[in-house]
Parts: C-alpha cells; structure tokens; sequence
C-alpha cells in the first residue's frame, strides 16, 4: 500500500479500467447513432446480415483497441515540488491537466453499475474556478481512491511512508448520520412534483412520438379515450385523470429518491465530512466544511409533519447557474436533530434567527398586479374577443385562478423575511416549500443596493449579496435599514481574517 500510496510517480489506472472505457465508448457510440441502428433492426429481414454483423464487429474491435490505448496514455501523479495535482491523457491529442492542490474544494468517488461489476471507481475533483468537473479518473481501487482523495482534499506535506499511518489513524471516518429507507420514501412523496411531471412529460411525448413515426396506426386512440370518459360523471373522469397523473407523479418521484440516495450515510474524518449514498450508482463525496459558500434548507407542511427535511449544500463555482443537477450536493430526508447536527457541523455552531426584517406591504401588491390581475385581464380580452371559452366557464375558471394563486401569493409574501444575526444571513422566502438561504458574512464577495426613482418617496430597495457559491437578494426592505446592514457587512468582510477558500 506504501508504494502505491507514492503519488509522485506517474500511474495508469487499474486494469480492469478498459471494460470501463470501452462500455463508455460503446455507449456514446451508441447514443450517436442510435437512429441508424434502430433503421437495422426494423429492417434486418431485408438487410445483408454478413455486412450488418461484420461491420458491428469491426466497430466494437477499433472501440476495443481504442479503449487500450485511452488506458495506456493515462497517467496521473502529483507534483511535490509546484504543488499540483498533474493528470496526462489522449492518445492523438495530448492533454496535461493541472491542478494547484489548494483550488480544489471537493473529490467525489462514484462507482456506476459497470465499475461496481469490475470492482473499481471514478475519482471526480473539482475546483471553484469550472462549473464542470476539473478533472476525473474512470478507474481506480477503493483503497488508492480513498488515499488519494485525502492527500488532494488535505493538501498534505506529510512523507509518502506516513500517508497511510494518517489516514488511518487520525483520519479514519466514524458514523454520524445515515438516511434510513423511511426517511426518503417520506422526502420522496413530498417534494420535487414539479420536476417529476415534466419528467413524465418529456418521456411519454418522446415515446409516442418515436412510436408514431414507426407505425401508420395512432398508438392510442384519443377517440376511444374520449369516448370512454364521455361516459363517466364529469367529476369522475377528472378523478381518474388527476388521479393518475398524481400517482404517477409520486411514484416517479418516490423511485427517483429511493434510487439516488440509497443507504445515504455521513460521516465525519478529521477536516472533512464524507457523503456515500447510491443504490444503481454510488457516490462517495468527500467535502471541506471551510469551502462551503451557502447552504439552503428546503420544508413544506407535509415535511414539517413528517419531521423530514432537505439541505443542499452550495460551493464555489464559477457559474453556479450552470451547475449540473446531479452535481449538486444534497442531504435529503433528514430531522431535526440529525439537520442540526449537519449545521453543527459545517459551521460549528447553529445559525440563529435574530434581528427581522420584513418586506414593505407593496411587495404583496406589485406581485398581485402581475400574477393575479394582469392575467386575468388578458383572458378577459381573449375571452371577450374570441369563442375559445364562454362566460360560464371563464368565470368558473377564474374564480378557481383567484383562489390558488391568491393564496400562493399571500403565503409568499408572509414567508419573506430576512433574519440577520452577526454571524449569519438567513434568507427566507417560498409559498408551499419553505426555503432558508444562509449564509455567512465573511464569505460576501459583492453587495448591490438598488432603489428605483418611483421608490425614493416610500424609501424602499432592494439589496443583493453574491457569494462564490451564489446569491441572496431581498427586495422591497426598508431602504435605510438596508443601508445600515450593507455597512455592517461590508466591515466584517474587511475585518475578517477567516479561511473560506
């Protein structure tokens, strides 16, 4: 172990590694002509089946030998001297990745269904300048991933012979949380509905379509469907509709959860807590509580009662819009206590809500006059003009507009807030899921105030805090008590002699 623990020499990856880069080969392959092999497998009756299967051959041989050479120019090790983390790579086009050892915030240790079949694991790093991963290793063992991990997350001077001694004994994880099955078919049923049916959506639009293009005939006969509703009540044919798209809904959503954050475990080493969670694909995230930027807990009613709640855990990035979704660190399905102890954690003391700042009452109006009036007046004129709907109707359909927007826009308006205490900011807004944004003082990287000149005589604004880990903003405040807490904000960023990078 010592000596494959010696990262100052340049290594390949592991073996087995090959049926990893030529499974990911032949699945791009794959998805790049997926239409010329599904034209194949319509048509294989008429087709030459010596060239079909032939030229398949040849094509898994050149992605063989393509694979061979991707794993034989692979190598990585780090740079005592400058300090980096070096990985070489490309068989034709040569590529040297490097990267300073103290830029890097998080490495993340995955094993997908093909590396958990050959026994290895990918080794993603990234830092806070790339909203990609920097750089990733498709193949390498537990035990040197785990090493490696620890020595570029630490950025340690320690002598190779004892890194494996330090691990072991200083930085050996101990248990500290772990998601039970309960806990996310709770998170599963109530949360991310929105994300679940357009899910849905995109997949049964994209089967038909497919489908369709392939058959003369209509895959499902909307006459029959139709007719078949025509037949029930009114208010049992919107039963069975919502009905269904409800229950898929939850059970996508449930599956979705279960599968992704399976067995989610926290752990605790010496600098750094360890996130391993994934029942198909595992991931093993290891991150710096120093280099979090912002964290947001996420609640609604349902998750209140259940006492299950979600934190997502934002760091640098250089465009955390841009950031993918899977990337996102989340701790799903967690209590009370056990978020407590996450927030323990990672700031070392809670975050408390202290001095209040509410919005002015024309936040409430504005967004009424834009959400709930103006649209009304543009179906009245559409209504008016036109014999899309008639009156009955409109009136049946606003009245039932009025009331659910209505309250979306009341509770919106009641939930936010901005708490401010002279450690933390927390933000909190939302009308169904309740988020809280915190974050610390310190860590602002920009402040922006903004007061429009129809505001100046109600003396309202709006201010903007920018972080590398994203944004808050709190609009409509008073505009001297905003300008008051931008002058506190900005002294204890100048003031501040604390790490966050």
């Amino acid at each position: 172990m010592s000596k494959l623990a010696d990262f100052s020499q340049p290594q390949r990856q592991s073996l087995p590694g090959i049926v990893v880069m030529f499974a990911n080969t032949l699945q791009k392959s794959v998805r790049a002509f997926w239409p010329i092999l599904l034209i194949w497998i319509v048509k294989i009756e008429t087709l030459n089946k010596f060239f079909v299967f032939g030229g398949i051959t040849v094509v898994i041989l050149i992605i063989a030998l393509i694979s061979y050479l991707q794993y034989y120019f692979f190598t990585f090790h780090i740079d005592d001297e400058s300090n980096e983390f070096v990985i070489q790579k490309g068989v034709l086009n040569k590529t040297r990745i490097t990267i300073q050892l103290h830029k890097i915030q998080q490495v993340s240790i995955n094993q997908s269904l093909i590396q958990r079949l050959v026994g290895v694991y990918k080794l993603e790093i990234d830092t806070a300048g790339s909203d990609k991963k920097e750089a990733s290793i498709s193949a390498i063992s537990h035990d040197l991933a785990t090493i490696l991990k620890e020595r570029l997350i630490n950025h340690s001077q320690l002598e190779k012979s004892k890194i494996v001694e330090t691990i072991h004994e200083e930085n050996t994880p101990t248990s500290f949380i772990k998601i039970g099955l309960l806990s996310l078919i709770k998170i599963g049923f109530t949360s991310n509905y929105v994300k679940s049916f357009a899910l849905l959506f995109l997949f049964f639009t994209t089967i038909m379509e497919n489908l369709q293009q392939f058959s003369q005939n209509e895959v499902i006969n909307e006459d029959k469907v139709t007719s078949y509703l025509d037949k029930l009540p009114m208010l049992t044919s919107i039963a069975i509709v919502l009905g269904s798209i409800v229950g898929l809904v939850l059970v996508v959503n449930l599956v979705r959860t279960v599968i992704k954050y399976f067995n989610f475990t926290i752990q605790k080493s010496k600098q750094a807590i360890i996130l391993t969670y994934g029942l198909i694909s595992t991931k093993n995230t290891l991150l710096n509580p120093n280099k979090v930027q912002k964290i947001k807990i996420t609640q609604n009613y349902f998750q209140k009662k259940f006492d299950v709640t979600t934190i997502e855990v934002h760091q640098a990035s250089s465009d955390v819009e841009k950031v993918k979704e899977k990337d996102k660190i989340e701790v799903p399905g967690c209590t009370a206590d056990e978020r407590d102890a996450i927030l323990n954690l990672l700031y070392r003391k809670l975050p408390t809500k202290e001095e209040l700042y509410l919005p002015n009452w024309r936040k409430l109006a504005v967004n009424s006059l834009f959400l709930l009036i103006l649209p009304l007046l543009i179906s009245l004129i559409v209504t008016q003009n036109t014999n899309i709907i008639t009156w009955k109707e409109w009136i049946l359909y606003a009245s039932i507009f009025i009331f659910f927007s209505g309250l979306l826009l009341w509770f919106s308006y009641k939930n936010y807030k901005l708490f401010v205490s002279n450690d933390f900011i927390i933000k909190q807004n939302g009308a169904w899921d309740i988020e809280n944004n915190i974050v610390e003082p310190y860590k602002i990287q920009a402040i922006t105030t903004q007061q429009f000149f129809w505001q100046k005589g109600t003396n309202i604004g709006s201010v903007t805090l920018s972080t590398a880990g994203g944004t808050i903003s709190f609009s409509t405040g008073n505009y001297t008590e905003i300008k008051k807490l931008v002058n506190l904000w900005l002294f204890q960023v100048e003031t501040s002699d604390e790490n966050w990078m």
